[in-house]
């Protein structure tokens, strides 16, 4: 008997091998797939969205757009065309939240730059501030890389109503000036639709992960 045991153990082994794969192999596809969810206005807090649209409950898109990056190109919806993103604000005077945000950034950047599909989108909230030249210099400090990351400023107004009316990321409570905003710390992440499928607290190194978890899982979306 155990002669017979002998003779037979290596095909046990590849017996038993094939079945797990099997058996895992099913798991899986019983398993619902992860779908990220697609936020409208009256899914965040309303101190981040213009009052307009505070009860909006569906077909909320990113607005188009047209403003100047740190090479002194016009950037619009059009170079995000048929792209996901991922989009902030900040400004590069910013001494606090800001460093971190941009470092995490550029660590984001640094995990999709062989992605062609995802790019990343910088608005500055203090556009007179942020000259194009301004913004060139942060650049090169911060290791941006020109094809995957814009760093934008342009008309105050425009970046204001982007803010509160497209992306749901900044607060009025300023200084009181017209289009006055106080940018949050949140990274959004944008579809090839121009919806937002996720907020991520852009210091929280946690976060991150999951923001490229979630890049992985909408990126999915679009092969099946």
């Amino acid at each position: 008997m155990w002669l017979f045991f002998a003779k037979y153990k290596f095909f046990g082994i590849v017996l038993l091998g094939v079945s797990v794969v099997i058996v895992y192999l099913f798991y899986n596809a019983l398993q619902p797939k992860k779908k990220l969810p697609i936020y409208q206005p009256s899914m965040v807090s309303q101190e981040l969205v213009d009052s307009t649209l505070h009860y909006k409950k569906k077909y909320h898109t990113i607005a188009n757009f047209e403003l100047i990056n740190q090479n002194g190109v016009t950037i619009t919806q059009k170079d995000y065309t048929d792209k996901i993103y991922v989009a902030d604000f900040f400004f590069t005077t910013c001494p606090s939240i800001c460093p971190i945000m941009t470092k995490n950034m550029a660590y984001i950047q640094n995990s999709i730059l062989n992605d062609p599909d995802v790019l990343l989108l910088s608005h500055s909230v203090t556009p007179r501030i942020d000259s194009v030249e301004q913004l060139k210099k942060y650049a090169l400090e911060k290791g941006v890389v020109d094809d995957k990351w814009n760093l934008v400023t342009g008309d105050k107004r425009q970046i204001y109503e982007l803010a509160r009316k497209s992306y749901l990321a900044v607060k009025t409570d300023g200084d009181g000036g017209p289009y006055d905003m106080i940018h949050t710390e949140n990274f959004i992440l944008v579809d090839k639709e121009r919806r937002i499928r996720g907020f991520y607290d852009g210091t929280n190194s946690k976060d991150m992960e999951k923001l490229l978890g979630d890049l992985k899982i909408l990126r999915a979306s679009y092969s099946e």
